[in-house]
């Protein structure tokens, strides 16, 4: 089981994360919001992949689902705090955080000369 307090000191951990407030919750994000903590602190979104959605609501739908609405079906997943453990709040905090970093610039390839 983990606490609201250790959602976001494992959120606040991974580099560039903020903290702001977004509605009636709490927004973490780097470029883009990956994650937001409800008021009452039991439950957060994250942001995922549709695959990794898929997987965590499979493994673990004790803890994770689809949000209940057209959100949810864009990947974003409800975590209920008290069915996790740290390392898996963890690991999918991470996998949404990825999703939220600044995308990069394809590089042109550089013409060799002679």
């Amino acid at each position: 089981m983990v606490s609201e307090q250790d959602f976001r000191r494992i959120a606040l951990a991974l580099e560039g994360t903020t903290e702001a407030p977004h509605f009636d919750r709490t927004a973490f994000k780097v470029e883009r919001t990956y994650a937001t903590l409800a008021a009452d602190g039991a439950s957060a979104n994250l942001k995922l992949a549709i695959d990794e959605q898929e997987l965590k609501c499979l493994l673990a739908p004790e803890a994770f689902a689809p949000v209940p609405n057209k959100w949810g079906q864009h990947g974003w997943t409800l975590a209920r705090l008290a069915a996790l453990d740290p390392d898996q709040l963890a690991n999918a905090l991470e996998m949404a955080w990825r999703h939220a970093l600044p995308r990069k610039q394809a590089r042109r390839p550089r013409r060799i000369t002679r």
